[in-house]
């Protein structure tokens, strides 16, 4: 999701489903985001590094030839898949209507441009046969538009957006299975405090789990890394982890 500061969304009225999750699920009290503005924090997430970028510029502007955890997957022979809603076709390098190129990080890291092709699709078909069929990835990245993901829309139409998504998620058969964890979390907040609403939802996670540790997006990178089996990157390597905070 997109631009909002924790107190936007935590405790927020036109936000009921989202504090239900919240409620019901784990919740990180002292998540912030790296920098500003977007696409630098989604390279931190996938990446482990902002790659020294500091604007929303398109892949033809910023080639990543550095490592990130779509190429780990690949190169492990495991699957992944990014869901990028409005996206015109697959693997598009340029934003268009309400696609955002700069929220949908896996175009960027060039080491992984011909599985990019393959991999990262629209949303709209793709993840709903997915869920349907069992068919998740190992590792998935869910991109709203710019409406939905509360960028150029209000937190009530991003509420709104989870809960349609996120129940049927659960409700799918990789879910059922017991070791599926969805994160919902922010590119960024708001000034130099960057504090962010992040609410994780597992089987394993304790209902109402409040974590106040000092989390960032390499943590929850290295946290992704811990679950699918792999070395964490970058920055992650450092980064707390989120697996004990929520019995992950």
């Amino acid at each position: 999701m997109e631009n909002k500061p924790y107190g936007s969304v935590i405790g927020s009225k036109v936000a009921p489903y989202e504090n239900e999750l919240a409620k019901e699920c784990g919740l990180a009290t002292d998540y912030r985001a790296i920098t500003h503005p977007s696409l630098p924090n989604y390279l931190a997430a996938t990446g482990g590094s902002t790659f020294g970028v500091t604007d929303d510029a398109g892949p033809s502007s910023h080639p990543i030839s550095g490592p990130s955890l779509f190429q780990q997957l690949t190169q492990a022979n495991s699957s992944w898949r990014a869901y990028d809603e409005s996206m015109p076709t697959a693997c598009d390098l340029n934003p268009s209507g309400r696609y955002a190129v700069k929220h949908n990080p896996a175009v960027y890291y060039t080491a992984v441009r011909t599985q990019c092709a393959v991999d990262d699709v629209p949303l709209e078909g793709h993840l709903s046969q997915d869920i349907a069929t069992g068919n998740l990835p190992s590792f998935a990245f869910v991109t709203p538009n710019l409406c939905d993901d509360t960028h150029d829309c209000s937190v009530q139409t991003g509420d709104t957006w989870l809960a349609t998504w996120i129940p049927r998620i659960v409700a799918g058969p990789n879910y059922r299975t017991g070791n599926t964890l969805i994160v919902l979390t922010w590119d960024e907040g708001v000034g130099a405090n960057n504090l962010i609403p992040t609410v994780v939802i597992g089987p394993s996670v304790p209902t109402g789990d409040r974590s106040s540790a000092a989390l960032t997006h390499y943590s929850l990178l290295r946290t992704t890394e811990e679950l699918l089996g792999l070395p964490a990157i970058g920055a992650a390597s450092t980064a707390m982890s989120m697996s004990s905070s929520f019995d992950l």
